[in-house]
């Protein structure tokens, strides 16, 4: 069985759906996993946020992703969406009970009730058009075959549970459709595996279904060595080792999901990263590799980064007790830290701009440190540096901090 993960930038349009009909030839035996369609992600997330502030406009935001979605319909199913209507329409009916609800106060509880609703869309929509142009398929609720922690907002997959319920529910000789990014807890309750988080989902089904292989379908060629939308140099690496690509994910290269390296690893599962839109080509194979790779420099670009200094008001020394208490910080805001660096008695860190929880960490820190930070940046990670490869991304810029190891060289720039 392989497993194939098709994203949502490779359903932007209806017509993107007949060459997944292309892509899946005369497969036999398959789980398709599935994200919300182009920007539905975003548009909920402006749905939950409507909500919870008890703004009038949630209902205005919900129209138009009930709208979206009703036009991608009736242009994918034709003549035959009357027949499909009244299933569609429930699934938002459901959404819009929860939105008519009094609002909860716990956001990350609340955005994986709301959320998820873009994947359970985009699976039936791909589950019946597949089903309509010949191609038999069981669409299945993901939800109730993978048991997370209770982690909202950035769950992990609990794999004893969910080997428990999976068994039995994927037979042989049958294709499958289901949802990416989601699941529930042991409690019943909505989870998501954080922001593109299919990629884990796939992963994690390889592991637990001992599948031959994953293939993700992207929108470029296979995995880069820089974006393509920034970088006119960017080249398409033919391998990677789990450990590389593991390394690749952590510093931030998008391709790639975090969590989805280490179930494949696990079981010596490999994972291809193919273009949707050119699906004939090679692409990249992740595998298990014993040599050491001669890779050419690899560029990861994280905008819109913020780079927070401290120091204690105490003048006391940034040492462990100190270093502890900036962290439980970071992890009581649910901040991802990107780079850190500390002198004697000053820590600095950058981390994400887009965080809700920034103010309240800032409130927080002006306890017991004198804070500064700044805005707009740009954190660079060079895999593989020369130092041709740095000069292509620093020259003209400010360097606010920079750190080098043997094989990695990063920079907080301001740009």
């Amino acid at each position: 069985m392989q497993i194939y993960k098709f994203g949502g930038a490779s359903l932007k349009k209806a017509k993107a759906l007949s060459t997944i009909i292309d892509i899946i030839e005369d497969k036999k035996e398959l789980v398709i996993v599935v994200s919300a369609i182009d920007k539905t992600t975003n548009r909920l997330e402006k749905l939950v946020d409507a909500y919870l502030n008890k703004e009038s406009v949630k209902f205005d935001v919900f129209e138009k992703i009930k709208r979206f979605h009703v036009n991608f319909a009736q242009t994918a199913f034709g003549l035959r969406y009357g027949e499909f209507e009244i299933e569609l329409l429930n699934i938002f009916n459901q959404l819009k009970q929860i939105i008519n609800q009094p609002c909860e106060t716990n956001y990350e509880t609340t955005y994986d009730n709301i959320v998820c609703y873009g994947e359970l869309i985009s699976s039936y929509i791909l589950s019946t058009y597949l089903n309509i142009n010949g191609v038999p398929n069981t669409l299945l609720d993901i939800r109730d075959v993978i048991v997370t922690d209770s982690n909202f907002g950035d769950a992990k997959i609990l794999w004893k549970e969910s080997k428990e319920l999976i068994k039995n529910k994927f037979l042989a000789n049958k294709i499958y459709i289901t949802q990416g990014f989601i699941g529930r807890d042991r409690f019943g309750r909505n989870t998501s595996l954080g922001r593109e988080g299919s990629d884990y989902t796939a992963s994690g089904l390889a592991y637990l279904l001992d599948a031959e292989s994953v293939v993700i379908w992207k929108d470029v060629s296979g995995i880069m060595n820089a974006d393509p939308s920034v970088c006119s140099f960017a080249e398409k690496l033919d391998y990677l080792s789990f450990r590389e690509a593991i390394e690749l994910a952590f510093y931030g290269a998008k391709v790639i999901h975090p969590k989805t390296i280490k179930p494949l690893e696990n079981k010596n599962i490999p994972l291809y990263v193919k273009s949707f839109l050119d699906y004939r080509q090679k692409g990249t194979e992740v595998k298990k590799i014993e040599y050491k790779q001669d890779l050419i420099p690899i560029f990861i670009f994280k905008a819109n980064q913020i780079l927070l200094s401290v120091s204690p008001k105490d003048f006391s020394f940034v040492v462990e007790e100190n270093i502890s208490k900036l962290f439980a910080l970071f992890t009581k805001y649910r901040i991802k830290v990107n780079i850190t660096q500390n002198s004697a008695i000053s820590f600095s860190a950058s981390i994400d701009g887009s965080n809700r929880n920034f103010d309240k960490l800032i409130e927080d820190l002006n306890k017991e440190y004198f804070v500064k930070y700044n805005t707009g940046l740009e954190l660079v990670t060079i895999r593989y540096y020369t130092e041709d490869a740095v000069d292509k991304v620093i020259s003209d810029k400010i360097v606010l901090l920079e750190q080098r190891s043997r094989t990695t060289a990063r920079f907080v720039l301001q740009t």
